[in-house]
């Protein structure tokens, strides 16, 4: 036992000292519990581009929860750290300092960028593992992995040569997602759609005359037809037009021909039910060049590709005249045409959802495009089924629909990049363009026998690679010992925005690769799939419920909130307040009040070891429950209660229901209540076997709370329990404390339950009474039952220091008293003499003024509260604290109320 300890507790010492400790010693290593059941994890790895932010702080203080928990009751936690090589962000970066430079990836050539990219990585990748080190998670760094490092190449390559000779993985042409800005296909997740407000043009396409015909139609042919788009440029590639061909008002149109606006081309009107007869005017121009649905819908009536837009987003010579200029600026002088053509009927303000590169925010342009596919739905099917049959459990249960829906919808995943940076897709060419896929560079193709190949410039999604993530980390393909024992892992907890980049690919892939491998089929636990559990969190929001971002300016940097409050604190903050499936609002509100929790934690460790020798510790008697005082048997009941409710709440993954046990229970019941309840025995100035008992069992508590407390503040709790009595090197390997069921006393937290609220009803009438704290007073008591009067008599010293009340009268009946306050606490009524003591017209005004003024807030926030706008748009935690005020107010008035009658 360390005795001296700083008057104010500095966290940022506290912090700098202790994972060192536990980092160089390999405490985070599932050696640390060789025969402990497995418990693994996956971090999911951020991008190696920059800093964390607040989000990865939730996400991983949520998971080191969880692992350092399972790691203190005995499991062999195998916790993987890593790095994602962000193909297209790190590119970006990359690409932005040659920028500076006066240079492009061209200028340098693919084998210097490489090397400048890996060079640029080593420079700056360290920074996401220091911050992961200051945030405190326990990961196993010995067994730090990034997606770009040899064993995982290994691993990308064997899953493509795997599932490109299943006939999975495929190259063909197909209308993809193009970034002319990143100058790389994009997948339909990386393409989110965003509201956009533009136009919507109607122009008119005169219709062919079929000449004359024996037969007369019952409709006379328009002149024109009249299409709406919102991209005019793209008409330039239109090869039909289309129309519903239940819509009547075109049917007998259909097989007719118009003519394409300024070009003259000629279109064959044709009829899909593809078509939306109420978007326009039913009539749509089809580009199968620039867009998904006009692509199948060409696909189907064999309609010709017309490319009228590059790679750079620039007007093709299939534009003619418009030729050469940026698709915006065809726009516009495409229209201009149209005016002066007389063939713009209208425009029309309209907004609708565009696709937008994730990384750049330039909005996308749909091309035809030689890229290669993984054909997903039969691994779709597998996934669906593992969640389906319960396998894979997703928690909160709400989003296992989003993920079939996703599933059940998807479509061909295109996985090939046009950038340089990431896993080159292991392919080669021979001059007569065979295909050639192999795990290593092969000698010849294997179709011709051409020694003269090249292998494919594209790398592939960076998903592909982190997709195996599971896998990878634990050493597939081989047969590892990682992977006989840690796989499937135990949960996976992540945020729900990459439920279907990251999760579902993870489901199919690993469901593909495990089914059938060794380490599978002869191991206790057969099952392929990654996970046991998806755990879904919320995202990290602003004070306004908006996601944040960059481009938004509301981002919170992590590591100024760990300076500012403490690492432990800021912890604390995200767990109370992840709620399942809830997004997350931090309030500094809350970072101050766990702030100054740590100080609490700190002041009552620092009480304890002023007053506790090491000899009164290690050789005081605590006694038997029979021979502990009431207050002893209270405090080992409550906290043998609050270690069962946060063990049941962490074994559920309702983190702020532990932490807010947790909190309730060191701050109000340990430290406002058990040490203000014993310190007059653990202060007595003569050594005595009480006073030592007293001292140990209040040292007991004290350690026993921190190990409570340990997972989820770990750098405090490590500090102060190096100082107090234990077993063992570190905190981290200390036993989780389980509940004794033996030392729960209902009976014991009654009795001591009536004492305390005696106290606070004391107290809150000074308060509510505006009485000089330094005042004594005298308690007038009734009691109902003889425990009750037995209570207050064997108690009586503890309610005279802890309410400054001077004298304890039992009187039969409160009939005829005047100027006194009243309240009830169980059987106890009592009475607060107030003559002599406050000016009672003034403090009736005082009060009267303090009842209005509640009564007004209480209006407010009722009105709030019976808004369903409020209710529905408002973050869920603002809503919370709204009616926690109402209650809080509400309770308030009432007792205004009861004191004015009392005056």
């Amino acid at each position: 036992m360390t005795l001296e300890m700083a008057k104010a507790y500095n966290p940022h010492e506290v912090e700098d000292r202790w994972y060192p400790f536990w980092e160089s010693r390999g405490y985070f290593r599932p050696e640390v519990h060789p025969e402990g059941k497995p418990f693994a994890v996956v971090l999911p790895p951020p991008n190696v581009t920059g800093r964390l932010h607040i989000g990865h702080a939730l996400n991983h203080t949520l998971q080191d929860v969880l692992v350092r928990w399972r790691r203190m009751q005995g499991y062999a936690v195998l916790w993987v750290p890593g790095t994602d090589h962000a193909g297209i962000a790190t590119q970006v970066v990359v690409e932005r300092h040659l920028a500076a430079q006066g240079l492009t990836r061209q200028d340098l050539g693919r084998e210097e960028f490489e090397r400048r990219v890996w060079q640029w990585r080593a420079e700056s990748g360290g920074t996401i593992q220091q911050q992961m080190r200051r945030e405190g998670i326990s990961v196993d760094w010995s067994r730090e992995a990034f997606t770009l490092d040899e064993p995982r190449s290994r691993a990308v390559r064997e899953a493509f040569v795997r599932l490109y000779e299943a006939g999975l993985i495929y190259r063909g042409d197909y209308i993809i997602n193009w970034c002319p800005r990143c100058q790389t296909a994009l997948s339909d997740l990386e393409a989110p759609k965003k509201e956009v407000r533009g136009k919507l043009y109607y122009i008119a396409y005169p219709v062919k005359s079929r000449g004359s015909s024996s037969t007369t139609s019952e409709h006379e042919a328009p002149s024109s037809l009249v299409v709406a788009t919102t991209r005019p440029e793209t008409m330039l590639g239109d090869t039909a037009v289309a129309v519903h061909p239940q819509d009547a008002r075109y049917r007998h149109l259909i097989g007719a021909t118009a003519l394409l606006p300024l070009v003259g081309r000629e279109l064959p009107i044709i009829a899909d039910e593809r078509v939306d007869a109420e978007f326009g005017t039913g009539v749509v121009k089809v580009t199968p060049a620039h867009d998904p649905v006009d692509y199948e819908i060409g696909r189907t009536h064999g309609l010709s590709l017309v490319v009228a837009i590059d790679r750079n987003g620039r007007m093709t010579e299939a534009a003619g005249r418009f030729a050469g200029l940026d698709r915006y600026e065809a726009r516009h002088r495409l229209v201009e045409a149209l005016a002066e053509a007389g063939q713009l009927v209208r425009v029309e303000d309209y907004t609708h959802s565009v696709g937008h590169c994730q990384r750049c925010d330039t909005v996308i342009e749909p091309l035809v495009s030689t890229q290669w596919f993984v054909h997903v739905k039969p691994l779709a099917e597998q996934a669906i089924a593992a969640v389906a049959e319960g396998r894979t459990r997703i928690l909160p249960e709400n989003w296992t629909k989003t993920y079939f829906d996703w599933l059940e919808n998807i479509r061909d995943w295109c996985i090939s990049r046009q950038l340089w940076w990431g896993h080159r897709i292991p392919a080669w060419y021979c001059r007569a363009n065979h295909i050639t896929v192999a795990r290593e560079t092969p000698p010849a193709c294997t179709q011709c026998g051409d020694t003269q190949l090249v292998q494919d410039e594209d790398v592939l999604d960076t998903w592909f690679s982190s997709a195996l993530w599971p896998l990878s980390t634990l050493g597939w393909p081989d047969d590892t010992p990682e992977l006989r024992r840690f796989y499937p892992t135990a949960v996976l907890v992540t945020a729900f925005d990459i439920l279907f980049f990251w999760v579902a690919r993870m489901m199919m892939m690993g469901l593909a690769f495990m089914k059938d491998h060794p380490s599978r089929t002869e191991a206790i636990d057969p099952d392929a799939v990654p996970f046991r559990l998806v755990l879904i969190h919320g995202l990290v929001r602003d004070p306004y419920g908006q996601k944040m971002s960059k481009t938004r300016g509301n981002t919170v940097d992590p590591l100024e909130m760990f300076e500012r409050y403490g690492t432990d604190a800021v912890r604390y903050t995200l767990v109370a307040a992840a709620r399942p499936g809830n997004d997350v609002t931090p309030q500094y509100s809350k970072l101050e009040t766990y702030r100054n929790f740590c100080n609490k934690i700190w002041n009552a460790a620092r009480f304890a070891l002023l007053n506790c020798t090491p000899e009164d510790v290690a050789g005081a008697r605590e006694g038997t429950t029979e021979e502990l005082p009431l207050v002893d048997r209270w405090v080992r009941s409550k906290l043998t209660r609050t270690i069962a409710e946060v063990t049941q709440a962490l074994e559920e993954f309702r983190f702020h229901e532990a932490a807010l046990a947790l909190y309730h229970f060191f701050w109000h019941d340990f430290c406002d209540w058990y040490i203000e309840l014993t310190k007059a025995t653990v202060t007595a100035p003569e050594d005595s076997a009480e006073r030592r008992a007293a001292r140990a069992r209040l040292v007991s508590v004290l350690e026993t709370s921190l190990r409570l407390l340990h997972p989820f503040m770990p750098f405090i709790t490590e500090e102060v329990w190096q100082r107090l009595p234990h077993e063992g090197e570190t905190i981290c390997l200390a036993p989780y404390p389980v509940a004794d069921r033996s030392a729960l006393d209902p009976e014991a937290e009654r009795q001591m339950g009536l004492i305390i609220d005696l106290i606070k009803k004391i107290r809150n009438v000074r308060a509510v009474m505006n009485i000089d704290h330094a005042a004594w007073l005298d308690l007038l008591v009734r009691a109902s039952s003889d425990d009750a009067h037995d209570l207050v008599v064997a108690h009586r010293d503890h309610i005279r220091r802890l309410a400054r009340v001077n004298r304890i009268e039992f009187v039969p009946t409160f009939d005829g008293l005047r100027h006194v306050a009243r309240d009830v606490a169980g059987d106890v009524e009592l009475a607060i003499p107030l003559e002599g003591i406050i000016d009672f017209e003034r403090e009736r005004e005082r009060l009267q003024r303090a009842l209005e003024k509640a009564e007004k807030e209480l209006n407010q926030l009722q009105q709030r509260l019976n808004n369903p706008d409020f209710l529905a748009r408002a973050p869920e935690d603002v809503v919370a604290e709204t009616r926690e005020r109402h209650e809080e107010l509400t309770e308030r008035r009432e007792k205004l109320v009861a004191i004015l009658r009392s005056l």
